[in-house]
């Protein structure tokens, strides 16, 4: 792991005093501007057959502020933007950021309900949305605030993004205060109406730092971004971290374990962050040898542990990869803790340390810290802890003390400092007043050969309350349930062995964000109702 840059505390968002890089960029722009100046003819970003220095895409960027300054958009105002991975996105978030706007990311996934709410929610004045996501969009009536709409491609009542790239000037850059919001993301758990947390230039540029500094990221660094980019990890480590070590940006649709390779191959990638089912299915490639990998050095992943035979396997067909464990969420901009590459075998089932300048304690339900080693609610405090919730001074109370978010998380830590997320509070099974932790169930489930990825749900039961249920995604030669049954039985309290299984081979339901959907999973087996169409999913 590289030197750690020097930290100071400073006082930030009123009353918190928190750990801060003492150097580090002004605001997002900066990020961008900083390697421009540092390397103006290096490749940027990558999207198909397009492929721009940083001086071109400063250029394109410029332009696009320009065009979005004609419309209105000056600092601090919201922009919204219905894209999927691609140029646009790039160019739109950047060219906010050089106005001082707020970019407000919307999945391509979600229907017209959270995309209403959203927009109204954040006041967004402009949205620019792919052709094909246009009629997902409420009408105008419904959402006052917007005044301009811009799509990627001709649509009748909407404004051309052509025309928007297409002017001849480049918009100054706005001077942003860093604690200014810079993106605005909406989550909210599985119930309850979506909050849209915020992102702050100090937020996003901290992060960005502890990724580069941890992963060791430069300028000869290339990462294909897979995951959504409208989401916390596409965003700053994927786009922002490479952004800021001056490296190159690789525009991948979506996420195809065939291509993925190829492209990895094509364009030398040399990190990634992706879940751990991504680097498994790259492994079912009976061609994986055929591709040439030597160029990639970091395997960054999070969501899920990494079953220990995927990496005794990964260490195998690719023994220069060095594997990263990352835990985080939206509310601190991405990562919390972070795995150092010579820990990860022997420390699987850990997330990792805290990054630099962050604070995580396991409290207990009145509020005390527990002893290390002793489960409790994990609670983390930064420089890249968002400030809170948009206009959502309830959920500000609720969720925030003292500086601290409270994760929702139930974790330890242990002598060591290394911190282990046992479960979410709301997916503990209650098993006749046994308490089982599904995260300890899953893993073990992940490790047995075969299985691409599990959840672990509770199973309504009358007399018991909960019974232990596991979805189990398999690889093409299937596997023998009675097998996998005697294996957990081998291994497990009888408590903790899921009584019953769905086993297939599709993959389990992921949000955009990558993280498997038990609610979803739940409503499927009927043991509940489905979520409204309004309700997130972000587990």
């Amino acid at each position: 792991m590289a030197e750690i840059p020097p930290l100071r505390m400073e006082r930030h968002y009123g009353d918190r005093v928190v750990a801060c890089h003492a150097t580090r960029p002004a605001n997002v722009h900066d990020l961008l501007a900083q390697s421009v100046a540092r390397d103006p003819d290096r490749v940027a970003v990558v999207c198909g057959a397009r492929r721009l220095s940083y001086a071109a895409f400063a250029d394109e960027t410029g332009r696009v502020a320009a065009g979005l300054a004609d419309l209105g958009v000056g600092p601090g105002d919201r922009v919204a933007m219905l894209l999927g991975n691609g140029l646009t996105f790039l160019t739109v978030l950047y060219a906010a950021a050089r106005l001082g706007a707020v970019t407000v990311p919307l999945s391509i996934r979600e229907q017209m309900p959270g995309i209403r709410h959203a927009l109204v929610n954040s006041g967004a004045r402009a949205l620019i949305a792919e052709a094909a996501l246009t009629a997902l969009v409420p009408a105008p009536g419904e959402t006052p605030d917007l005044s301009a709409r811009i799509a990627e491609g001709g649509v009748e009542g909407w404004s051309d993004y052509a025309d928007l790239r297409a002017s001849d000037r480049i918009a100054p850059a706005v001077d942003t205060p860093e604690e200014d919001p810079a993106t605005i993301l909406y989550t909210s758990g599985t119930t309850g109406t979506p909050k849209g947390a915020v992102l702050t230039g100090l937020g996003i540029v901290h992060s960005a730092g502890n990724f580069v500094s941890t992963m060791e990221l430069g300028p000869d660094d290339t990462t294909v971004v897979t995951v959504p980019m409208n989401h916390v990890t596409g965003l700053v480590a994927g786009i922002h971290s490479l952004i800021h070590a001056g490296g190159t940006v690789v525009a991948m649709r979506e996420f195809k374990a065939a291509r993925f390779l190829e492209l990895a191959a094509a364009e030398r990638m040399t990190c990634s962050l992706m879940v751990p089912a991504m680097y498994n299915l790259c492994l079912h490639q009976t061609d994986l040898s055929d591709y040439d990998l030597g160029a990639w050095r970091v395997g960054g992943y999070g969501g899920a542990p990494m079953p220990a035979a995927t990496i005794e396997r990964l260490a195998q067909a690719l023994p220069g990869l060095g594997l990263m464990n990352a835990y985080g969420a939206t509310e601190t901009t991405s990562p919390a803790t972070i795995m150092p590459a010579d820990q990860t075998a022997a420390r699987r089932l850990s997330v990792g340390r805290p990054v630099p300048g962050a604070e995580i304690l396991a409290m207990d339900d009145t509020g005390r810290e527990v002893p290390r080693g002793t489960s409790g609610e994990l609670w983390i405090r930064g420089a890249m802890v968002v400030p809170g919730y948009w206009r959502n001074p309830q959920a500000d109370a609720r969720e925030f003390a003292a500086g601290f978010w409270k994760s929702g998380d139930i974790g330890m830590i242990d002598a060591d400092g290394y911190v282990h997320v046992l479960d979410r509070k709301k997916d503990m099974v209650n098993r006749g007043g046994h308490k089982i932790y599904t995260a300890q169930v899953e893993s073990l489930l992940t490790a047995y050969p075969g299985v691409i990825e599990a959840a672990v749900v509770a199973k309504p039961c009358p007399v018991l309350g909960e019974r232990v249920h596991a979805a189990v995604s398999v690889g093409p030669a299937g596997i023998d349930e009675t097998a996998l049954r005697d294996y957990c039985a081998a291994r497990l309290a009888d408590y903790q062995c899921p009584e019953s299984y769905s086993i297939g081979a599709e993959l389990l339901p992921r949000n955009a964000n990558g993280k498997i959907l038990k609610r979803d999973i739940r409503a499927a087996l009927g043991f509940l109702d489905p979520p409204h169409p309004t309700e997130a999913t972000d587990q």
